[in-house]
């Protein structure tokens, strides 16, 4: 038989790297010859053997991205993406704990009579924990992009997941410590809460969505 081409219309693309986990994903099934896949155009021009167009779109609807403007069905049970989503989270967690554990530092250690409220001070340090998460993102995404289109994507990036992060890394702190303080008894729990709560979001958004980039 023949070989023929394919142009699928691919969404959720914002990167080199989403561009080659496409291509992987197509050249993984079986009949597949070759696959040429462009983030900018939002396509992959597919050669093959003959074989089902849905089962080239199945493939890379499985692994986050939509095709003809569909996505696969949701479901929580997506094992590949629940590691790809704890993979992005934990990297988020580093990037909002340098700035907020930072902040509360400052204010426990340094600043010691600053008369700031613990209000105030969480404010602060959940202000400082976003940008050092972007700052955080966008140092990753420049392995892929320039530095332009990396921050924009990083700044892009989900404010809801980073926003509950540092939420609940604050609260934990206050519950524990009565205030805007850091104690051996009180971080590894700020950072199980952080980890646990914007997760199975990360997921849906992973998932439904295919927002990811590293």
């Amino acid at each position: 038989m023949a070989d023929e081409a394919v142009t699928l219309d691919v969404g959720g693309m914002t990167c080199d790297g989403c561009a080659g986990k496409v291509r992987n994903a197509l050249e993984s099934v079986s009949g597949v010859l070759s696959a040429v896949v462009s983030h900018e155009s939002g396509s992959a021009v597919v050669s093959h053997s003959g074989i089902s167009r849905n089962l080239m779109a199945d493939a890379v609807r499985e692994i986050g991205y939509t095709v003809d403007g569909r996505a696969e069905e949701f479901h929580w049970r997506d094992g590949s993406v629940w590691n790809q989503s704890a993979y992005n989270t934990m990297w988020c967690l580093i990037g909002c704990s340098i700035g907020d554990l930072g902040t509360i530092a400052y204010f426990q250690f340094v600043w010691t009579d600053s008369g700031w409220t613990t209000m105030a001070i969480m404010m602060l340090a959940i202000m400082n924990g976003l940008l050092t998460s972007i700052a955080l993102e966008t140092v990753i995404l420049l392995k892929q992009l320039p530095f332009r289109n990396a921050l924009r994507t990083a700044a892009g990036m989900s404010l809801i997941s980073m926003i509950a992060m540092e939420a609940a890394m604050n609260i934990t702190d206050i519950v524990l410590t009565g205030g805007a303080m850091l104690t051996w008894y009180a971080i590894i729990p700020m950072w199980i809460a952080g980890f646990l709560t914007p997760w199975p979001y990360n997921y849906w958004r992973l998932k439904k969505y295919g927002v990811a980039c590293h």
